[in-house]
């Protein structure tokens, strides 16, 4: 992905365009799965017309193999739960398991954490979780981590006041290149930051859980490093 196909993905007239035979066999979940920008069609509208029912809007950017997204839904029946990920085969792989989950109270994406400003509304959501994201450590990649001005301009849109965002990363180049990018904002209060999660916080909400990926990182002592940011949007 070049730098001037990032900047599209932030474009609101921007189109998915690909040929993977995974995105014809998502059609199998269509009652749970949205593809590409045909979520975006829900503004200010998931809980009314999506989920027929009020609660929580949580949003989670980058579900990949779905652990999280599995044990929230489970553990918290009251919310409304939209994870999204653009990995074809992985999603489809995901939709499999969620379409035997006990409870109902989730949608899945197969889109871009880029389009969340165009696929929730303004204050819609009030939780987002942005779980071990690729870090793309090479520095002449560092442009393509989704963490950065535009992604928090965008987080801050569709949070509502005092809206929270949770983040665990493994990286600890990321995790600094977050920590600098979160000290220089005016949109986020850092409620939480730490490099050793589950050290410094055993009782944390972060550290109640693991992901598939956490447990490798953890059974190979790397600190998970963490934040909680907290809109400053005022009612």
């Amino acid at each position: 992905m070049t730098e001037k196909t990032k900047d599209k993905l932030f474009d609101k007239e921007f189109k998915y365009s690909h040929k993977n035979p995974y995105h014809d066999k998502l059609d199998e979940f269509s009652e749970f799965v949205m593809r590409d920008n045909e979520a975006e069609d829900h503004q200010l509208k998931w809980n009314t017309d999506v989920f027929k029912k009020e609660g929580p809007l949580c949003v989670e950017v980058g579900s990949g193999f779905g652990h999280f997204m599995l044990e929230y839904c489970e553990k918290n029946p009251e919310v409304n739960f939209v994870g999204l990920d653009y990995r074809f085969k992985r999603s489809y792989n995901l939709a499999r398991k969620l379409a035997n989950h006990p409870t109902k109270n989730f949608r899945y994406l197969r889109a871009r954490g880029e389009r969340v400003e165009f696929i929730f509304g303004e204050s819609e959501v009030d939780r987002m979780f942005y779980f071990f994201p690729d870090p793309w450590p090479k520095k002449r990649h560092n442009k393509k981590r989704l963490f950065q001005a535009p992604f928090l301009e965008a987080a801050y849109k569709i949070l509502k006041p005092g809206g929270i965002m949770y983040v665990k990363t493994d990286h600890d180049a990321y995790a600094q290149w977050m920590a600098e990018r979160i000290e220089g904002n005016e949109l986020f209060d850092c409620e939480l930051k730490t490099f050793n999660l589950r050290e410094e916080y055993p009782e944390h909400f972060l550290a109640s859980f693991k992901t598939k990926f956490e447990k490798i990182f953890i059974e190979k002592n790397i600190p998970i490093k963490a934040f909680v940011l907290k809109s400053k949007k005022q009612s």
